[in-house]
């Protein structure tokens, strides 16, 4: 209900945080509609929450352009090393941000709406999973700066950090007006469908972002050109190898799923329900989204998929 409300005030925060460069990158996260993202994936929070999980995914896709896929932080492990400590000083409220560092600024305020808005336990469970995907950056301009595809063992394991996901996990209990405690958090079952949702979000986004990340990165990381790579697969023989493996998933998360009612109280289970909607709500947004389908070309044949019953929609 108010979704493009909040997008819109979510998109002014961000031109007026200086994380952007000039006029056509604010018009191109305009047109990337990333308030859909936040609101499909969390339906049903409150309008207040909801503006701060859109802020919070504006500054990530914000910070993955300009560190992570920029030419000067995004090739360059070293300098991106470099670049992290006053972030992470700033998450455990240690330093001040520099007046100067637009990114520093923005998470500082950041987290401060988390803490207003959250137990100590849920901002702690949020730092962490920040910081496991900030250092999760170095790996991966590590590769690129020696031009290295990963194994799929590998990348299977650090799509889970590198795609920020758990970090918006983290916040969907306490967006919610709920809490879920520790013991449940960590326990087996919430952690398999939790990882299971992140590598069922992550293999979405590499096939839908495959064609704009081909001319950016080489799509180094992305499952498609790592499973083409390690396995000489053509690039269709890739996306249907991608798409089997994301049913398997499917079928693991559905098990899973049936063995947490079994003990699951309410808190657990909306949790798990969250998670549902994340996985359907990337895919409606990513489908909607300048920022991926419109690089794809005319023609491209999509895998079949069984949570949808049908194939991909054709990219437009």
């Amino acid at each position: 209900m108010h979704a493009a409300e909040v997008d819109a005030e979510s998109h002014a925060w961000l031109a007026a945080s200086n994380m952007l460069k000039g006029a056509d990158t604010i018009e191109h996260f305009r047109r990337s509609k990333i308030g859909l993202l936040a609101a499909r994936t969390n339906p049903d929070v409150p309008r207040d929450s909801l503006r701060l999980i859109n802020d919070w995914y504006n500054w990530l896709f914000a910070f993955d352009d300009a560190f992570c896929e920029g030419e000067l932080m995004g090739h360059r492990a070293s300098a991106l090393a470099r670049a992290l400590p006053p972030l992470l000083e700033i998450l455990d409220g240690r330093r001040e941000p520099d007046e100067k560092d637009p990114f520093g600024v923005a998470l500082n305020e950041l987290l401060h709406r988390i803490m207003d808005a959250s137990t100590p336990a849920q901002v702690d469970r949020w730092r962490i999973t920040v910081k496991e995907y900030l250092f999760a950056q170095i790996w991966e301009a590590a590769n690129r700066e020696v031009d290295l595809i990963p194994t799929p063992q590998d990348y299977v394991l650090m799509r889970r950090i590198t795609g920020a996901t758990y970090t918006c996990f983290a916040l969907i209990d306490g967006g919610g007006g709920y809490r879920l405690e520790a013991e449940e958090w960590h326990h087996p079952d919430v952690r398999m469908l939790s990882d299971l949702a992140c590598d069922l979000i992550g293999w979405d986004n590499d096939l839908l972002s495959y064609a704009k990340e081909r001319d950016n990165d080489k799509a180094r990381h992305n499952l498609v050109t790592v499973l083409a790579t390690h396995k000489d697969l053509t690039l269709q023989e890739a996306l249907l190898e991608v798409s089997e493996m994301h049913n398997q998933a499917i079928a693991a998360f559905l098990d899973r799923r049936a063995a947490l009612e079994s003990w699951a109280p309410l808190p657990v289970r909306t949790y798990v329900r969250g998670l549902e909607h994340w996985v359907r709500g990337h895919i409606e947004f990513s489908l909607g989204s300048a920022r991926y389908v419109h690089a794809w070309p005319d023609g491209t044949r999509w895998p079949m998929r069984s949570d949808t019953g049908g194939q991909w929609p054709r990219a437009v």
